[in-house]
């Protein structure tokens, strides 16, 4: 189960008859999950198994017990409300904190009234469809990830991203022209087929960070010598050189190594989870 799809889980779960909805409704010290995480356990579910469960409220023992006790609850055997865990030897965790689950039986009717938490969606927009931009995505859709996805050429993109509710593809040309679309707050990863194409998108993201200042990383891919010669060149255009350093190239955390596609792409889709960081408080 992705990040994004438990809460479409959680509707075909309840299409097939009640689910227990157990939330974290109180936390005390550390714990596996915060306030407000949620998983939906349908009837008929063994312990331990994650077929046909819905979110999760941190694994381990703690949710061993959630689910069984969900299970108690489905049955009538135990009654809906909250139940205290204490997250020490007897659960077998060493957070040492203490969770209070709240335990409720839900339906289709329950649907619409639900104010479950739903993780954020960054956005994040690729510039590129090749193997790198194709393998990023593939990634990134898998994590609480809003995408613009954007390539000159037409066709490129996989089944995969145009099936995705969250993936909105753009064929633009040229393709700097889909910056000045692109949501405030963005992400932008620039990793196209063409340096001309890199020059022009790294060129329109500065001029939109300097005219309003809403694209809070611009990451693109490349040697030590590409982005001198970048650098050398943005300066001559007249950008802030502060601005010009903002950029991140080569993209990606460093310290993992490997230049196979699918490498590239954990190195920089960890980076766009290090700039959540960066949305206001």
């Amino acid at each position: 189960m992705t990040v994004r799809d438990a809460w479409t889980q959680l509707q075909a779960a309840v299409a097939h008859g009640p689910v227990c909805l157990v939330q974290v409704q109180q936390v005390q010290g550390s714990a596996p999950r915060e306030v407000g995480a949620w998983m939906a356990v349908p009837v008929g579910l063994a312990p331990g198994s994650l077929h046909g469960l819905a979110g999760s409220i941190g694994g381990g023992h703690l949710e061993y017990q959630a689910m069984a006790h969900a299970q108690e609850v489905l049955a009538g055997r135990q009654p809906p409300g909250v139940q205290r865990y204490a997250l020490g030897p007897s659960l077998g965790q060493c957070c040492g904190g203490v969770v209070h689950l709240a335990y409720r039986v839900v339906g289709v009717q329950d649907l619409p009234s639900l104010q479950l938490r739903q993780a954020r969606r960054l956005p994040v927009a690729v510039f590129g469809a090749g193997h790198v931009g194709q393998a990023l995505v593939a990634a990134l859709q898998r994590l609480p990830c809003s995408i613009v996805w954007v390539d000159s050429r037409p066709g490129l993109w996989p089944d995969s991203a145009v099936a995705d509710a969250c993936t909105t593809l753009v064929q633009s040309d040229p393709v700097q022209d889909a910056v000045a679309d692109l949501p405030a707050g963005s992400r932008v990863v620039i990793l196209t087929h063409s340096h001309v194409e890199d020059w022009d998108i790294t060129a329109a993201c500065l001029a939109r960070q300097r005219d309003a200042g809403d694209l809070p990383f611009v990451g693109l891919i490349g040697s030590a010598s590409k982005w001198a010669s970048f650098r050398r060149r943005l300066l001559e255009r007249g950008f802030n050189a502060a601005a010009v350093d903002a950029v991140q190239c080569p993209v990606g955390i460093p310290g993992i190594a490997g230049k196979e596609p699918e490498v590239i792409a954990v190195a920089i889709a960890a980076q766009m989870m290090q700039t959540r960081a960066l949305e206001p408080s």
